[in-house]
C-alpha cells in the first residue's frame, strides 16, 4: 500500500525559509571570517613579527583569525558553545591534515594555504549538514 503526501504552498514556503535561513547563516560565517582575518592580521605583524614567516605558522595563525571571527559571530547570534566548537574544528582540520604532506615536502606553502581555505569551506558545511534542524531553525 502506498501513500502519498501533498505538499502544500505554506510547507514549501516554509521549506524555503529554512533553506534561506541555512545559506544565510554560511554567508554570515563566510563574512565574519573574512573580518576576523583582515582585523586579526594586522596585530600579528605588529605583536610577534616574523611569526607568520613560515608557511605552517602563517596557517595556522589564519585559520586562527578567521575562527575567532566566525566564533564571535556565532556567539553574537547566540549559538551554542557546541556548535561554535564544532565549526572551528571544521575551520581547523583542513589546515592540519594538509601539514603532514607539507612537513613531507609533498606539497608546497602555497598549496596548504590555498588547499586549507578552499577546503574550509566544505568543511563548514559538512558541519551545518550534521546539525541542520539547529542551523534551518536558528534565529
Amino acid at each position: 500500500m502506498t501513500t502519498t503526501t501533498s505538499v502544500t504552498p505554506g510547507h514549501r514556503r516554509a521549506r524555503r525559509g529554512g533553506h534561506l535561513r541555512f545559506a544565510g547563516h554560511y554567508l554570515e560565517m563566510v563574512i565574519a571570517m573574512l573580518v576576523g582575518m583582515a582585523a586579526l592580521g594586522p596585530l600579528w605583524s605588529w605583536a610577534a613579527p616574523g611569526a607568520t614567516d613560515r608557511a605552517d605558522a602563517a596557517a595556522m595563525v589564519m585559520a586562527t583569525n578567521m575562527t575567532i571571527g566566525m566564533a564571535l559571530w556565532m556567539k553574537i547570534r547566540r549559538h551554542s558553545w557546541r556548535h561554535i566548537l564544532e565549526m572551528s574544528a571544521a575551520m581547523y582540520l583542513p589546515f592540519v591534515v594538509l601539514l603532514v604532506p607539507y612537513w613531507l615536502d609533498a606539497i608546497s606553502g602555497e598549496a596548504l594555504m590555498t588547499g586549507g581555505h578552499v577546503l574550509m569551506l566544505p568543511a563548514m558545511l559538512a558541519a551545518m549538514l550534521l546539525r541542520r534542524a539547529d542551523y534551518y531553525h536558528h534565529h
